[in-house]
């Protein structure tokens, strides 16, 4: 089979098509043929060696790529027999034509949803619905403000805070076109964040009082600036660090308004326990296929030019799902 490993970290350069064997699922594991796989920022990061996760190349040469959509077309002892089923699932190695997946990740989908789609549901879909779900806890009513609402995870969280009854929903971005796709998915306000004055809009489109929600993935002077930007009693979840540059918050800033900062990482909560995210991905699915929010995939790329999805995602001008085509 064509697969896509790295036999050292470094540029978009050290992604190399290599030819391997197809793998044999073991106890408990799915054999999938891969119809699209995911790409992510991770996988860019795990590709320069700065990023220690599941998805990093512990041993080299690695085959990168953290999900995928196709058909199972073999299953391991101990497993329920899913061949010929459309499946998504979360793998190591998803950058091939074949990849391993644990049955307890793998979920089954449902008639008519498109497989390219379907990639934007497992790590992008899980983020946004526990972001809002599980860390800020949102209750029907209130606000969120969603940084980065064009990309893979803002695509998203911004549908499903609407979903989940959001009164107001407001989204930023740092280009016009992306803050144009963010009010066709259902902001109510786009706002450029890279304007001196985007505080003061969130404000001014809160009443004052700041969006009881903040989804922050840049981190930096913007992260610590969303801290103005939340209502009393507010939560702000930290997810990604697009910036590079770590924003910083004190306790004392938190006190007065009783307010919390919380980070999340989906890595850690697979390891940690697969169940909640499984359910996740069941819940955007079931969103999905009611119509009530759709995955945005502008950006497409055969297994061979995956070196160009990589400089895509780097160079920050994709807009929702980046996917290699296999």
């Amino acid at each position: 089979m064509k697969a896509v490993r790295i036999h050292q970290t470094g540029s978009p350069e050290v992604l190399q098509l290599d030819e391997l064997e197809v793998p044999v699922p073991g106890d408990d594991q799915v054999l999938i043929r891969v119809g699209v796989a995911g790409v992510n920022f991770t996988d860019v990061m795990a590709r320069q060696g700065v990023y220690i996760s599941r998805e990093a190349a512990a041993v080299l040469p690695a085959v990168l790529g953290t999900e995928v959509a196709g058909v199972v077309t073999a299953t391991g002892p101990g497993a329920e027999d899913l061949t010929g089923k459309r499946v998504i699932a979360f793998v190591r190695g998803g950058y091939a034509e074949y990849a391993i997946a644990p049955r307890g990740l793998v979920t089954e989908l449902p008639p008519g949803v498109d497989l390219a789609e379907a990639t934007a549901y497992l790590v992008q879909g899980v983020t946004a619905w526990q972001l809002l779900r599980e860390c800020a806890r949102i209750e029907p009513g209130e606000s969120v403000l969603v940084h980065s609402a064009a990309g893979g995870v803002g695509t998203l969280a911004v549908q499903l805070a609407r979903a989940f009854g959001a009164s107001t929903v407001i989204a930023t971005a740092g280009a016009t076109e992306k803050l144009k796709l963010a009010t066709e998915l259902g902001a109510d306000l786009a706002v450029d964040y890279t304007l001196a004055d985007w505080v003061e809009s969130v404000a001014s489109a809160t009443g004052g009082r700041g969006a009881d929600i903040v989804l922050d993935a840049v981190g930096g002077e913007i992260g610590e600036l969303s801290l103005q930007c939340l209502a009393p009693f507010g939560r702000l979840v930290t997810y990604g660090v697009s910036s590079k540059l770590l924003a910083a918050f004190s306790g004392s800033q938190l006190m007065q308004k009783n307010q919390t900062v919380s980070g999340y990482w989906l890595t850690g909560r697979l390891a940690h326990d697969p169940r909640p995210v499984m359910a996740a991905v069941a819940g955007v699915l079931d969103l999905a296929t009611q119509g009530r929010m759709r995955a945005v995939v502008r950006h497409a790329y055969p297994l061979e030019r995956v070196a160009d999805a990589h400089r895509a995602i780097s160079g920050r001008g994709t807009v929702g799902k980046v996917v290699l085509t296999v």
